[in-house]
């Protein structure tokens, strides 16, 4: 995932889609690329056509702040993409080893995991910035529970969705929606880290393996994950509705801490509530299940170790 491509292939799919009209330049079928011409932005964004070129080439090398926020401005970028174009300007500027020394963990300190199985009455999660399940709340592991049982050592929200279409078009109502932000928090992702082997085999795997998410890989969509409402419909409670906010834990800024709540006094609370009964029965149906079978292995003649079917 060269970081030259994807600037290149970035800047020229966000000038694509600038219509000539809405910056005052004469449009018409005449126009032989869809947007704005490369000349045009170097123009509007107050530099020569021949540097734009270069940046959109994707040598971003030495290009200054002022330069990269006036052709954020020429764009119309929103805060995610603005976030974006620098953090591929901050990839170009460091030498790969040390870009190396910055790839996503998958562990987080011992206090914010007990912090969050403290957590009884939201959900709550860390995730890292491939989307990989790092520490969960009791709430979060049960209405996550289709994305925990079919990730094996390594639960990851995008190959959940892409993967496990079965479960994930049913856990999401809006599958086209939550599709969309996990790529575009990939996408995100990688200009963070260009030289991330994990994040770099995560996405050749779902390109690989899923049509659809090579499809909106290709559209260049950035995304910030801040905060928001999310709609759920769980296989035991049904549908909840809930209000998330991406919190900053301040072990490192490699993780998200996302709190998911619902409105109090809501159908959504009640349906919570709901979820954290059904949560705590599994529970109990899972200890009592190995109580007995404790017992039926403690009961068995002297040198049968086979297992109880």
């Amino acid at each position: 995932m060269p970081n030259e491509n994807e600037v290149r292939d970035f800047l020229m799919s966000r000038r694509a889609r600038i219509a000539p009209e809405s910056v005052g330049l004469p449009g018409g079928a005449g126009r032989r690329v869809p947007g704005l011409r490369r000349g045009e932005v170097a123009v509007l964004a107050g530099v020569s056509a021949e540097y734009y070129a270069r940046i959109e080439r994707g040598n971003l090398a030495g290009v200054t702040d002022t330069v990269l926020d006036a052709i954020a401005r020429t764009l119309r970028f929103d805060d995610s993409e603005r976030s974006h174009l620098f953090d591929l300007a901050r990839s170009a500027n460091v030498s790969p080893v040390r870009r190396a020394r910055t790839s996503t963990s998958g562990s987080v300190r011992p206090g914010l995991r007990f912090a969050l199985e403290a957590m009884r009455d939201v959900v709550a999660f860390v995730q890292n910035a491939r989307l990989d399940v790092v520490a969960m709340s009791d709430l979060a592991r049960a209405l996550y529970s289709d994305v925990v049982e079919t990730g094996g050592d390594q639960p990851n929200f995008a190959r959940f969705a892409f993967l496990h279409q079965d479960l994930s078009r049913r856990l999401y109502p809006d599958w086209e929606g939550a599709a969309d932000i996990s790529v575009a928090m990939l996408r995100t992702a990688a200009g963070r880290h260009p030289d991330d082997r994990g994040l770099r085999d995560l996405i050749g795997e779902l390109a690989t393996l899923s049509p659809e998410f090579r499809q909106k890989w290709a559209a260049h969509e950035v995304r910030l994950h801040t905060h928001g409402v999310k709609a759920f419909h769980h296989h035991a409670v049904g549908d909840v509705r809930l209000y998330f906010e991406n919190l900053t834990p301040g072990l490192d800024s490699e993780h998200s801490l996302l709190v998911y709540a619902a409105e109090p006094g809501s159908t959504d609370a009640e349906s919570l509530q709901l979820l954290a009964s059904w949560a705590a029965t599994r529970a109990g149906d899972g200890a009592r299940a190995t109580c007995v079978s404790d017992e039926m292995r403690a009961s068995r003649p002297a040198g049968v170790d086979r297992d109880v079917p």
